[in-house]
């Protein structure tokens, strides 16, 4: 059994100026963990996930557009999306979000 643990999620990511980073924390044959960093500004464009995904905001505020439906977003938000459902992440102030990928094992 492989265990990760992360005391602090907003330390494993810095956000660097005038882009967007990432870092797998955790990936096996069921389950993808992203972390991601956006300054503000920052753009995720229009995409789909074969699979079903949870965004959890961490730090900051961001517009999400999920199959055409634009909500707004802050630290402690929590998203469940379906897979193939097209959607978008702007960053308005500088943001932290954790995203997780859900497969089929």
């Amino acid at each position: 059994m492989r265990v990760s643990c992360y005391s602090d999620l907003n330390a494993e990511v810095v956000v660097a100026d005038d882009s967007t980073v990432s870092k797998t924390l955790h990936q096996d044959e069921r389950i993808k963990v992203v972390l991601f960093g956006f300054a503000a500004g920052q753009e995720l464009s229009e995409h789909t996930a074969s699979v079903p995904a949870i965004v959890h905001v961490l730090e900051g505020t961001a517009r999400l557009t999920l199959g055409g439906e634009v909500m707004s977003t802050q630290a402690g938000s929590w998203v469940h999306m379906p897979a193939n459902l097209p959607h978008s992440v702007l960053a308005r102030t500088p943001v932290k979000m954790l995203l997780t990928l859900l497969r089929d094992a």
